[in-house]
């Protein structure tokens, strides 16, 4: 295992080529998405892309818009080697902690990939114990390893494509403008309606209410 290394300022492949070039190959990346939410899952995608089928304008999820993320998921979808997703729900953060949880959905992310990879690429400082492989982590690896990216547009997207279909079910709240998070308008639904089976009781001001 190596050491948290910092990244450039544009995704590339590049790691993933000297990898391969030392005989570790499929190399998958794994993000996360929803670590700060007051309500919902957070979410974990693991991807091996095709060296020769990148997709295109890949980036660091929170950099792009809806509207980009979108189109990007699809051809992802579409050219990746192997995608996966894993989540840990509301119960599962409140139960072993956000850091936890977002380790585990990572472990089952990665587990779960259909072509086993031989190393991984971890967005961030914090390497899962446990994976099914050797990897390293990389800090803001969603900027600079297009694999990263890739697992990090997988996560955003599906994550908010969750919290819209639970929106219907508890329209009080809006997950689908806010998809959980602490806005000032999430933080005055939870007041007047108190928490939903989906919001985690560990996190202020919920915390507060179960208390």
């Amino acid at each position: 295992m190596l050491k948290a290394s910092s990244s450039p300022s544009k995704p590339h492949f590049k790691r993933e080529k000297r990898l391969a070039s030392q005989g570790l190959w499929p190399v998958a990346g794994i993000d996360e998405a929803g670590r700060g939410p007051l309500a919902g899952p957070v979410a974990a995608a693991a991807v091996i892309l095709d060296p020769g089928n990148l997709p295109k304008g890949l980036n660091d999820s929170k950099l792009l818009s809806s509207e980009v993320r979108e189109m990007l998921f699809d051809d992802i979808m579409q050219r990746a080697v192997a995608v996966a997703v894993a989540f840990s729900s509301a119960a599962e953060i409140d139960r072993i902690n956000i850091r936890q949880a977002t380790l585990s959905a990572m472990r089952r992310a990665l587990a779960s990939l259909s072509t086993a990879p031989s190393y991984v690429l971890v967005d961030g400082n914090d390497l899962p114990a446990k994976l099914v492989c050797a990897g390293e982590t990389i800090v803001a690896g969603d900027a600079s390893s297009v694999s990263i990216a890739a697992a990090s547009i997988i996560a955003k997207v599906t994550r908010d494509r969750l919290m819209r279909r639970l929106c219907p079910h508890h329209p009080q709240y809006g997950f689908s403008q806010h998809f959980g998070y602490a806005t000032k308008a999430h933080r005055e639904a939870i007041a007047r309606h108190g928490p939903s089976p989906f919001h985690r009781m560990t996190f202020s001001p919920l915390r507060m209410i179960a208390t």
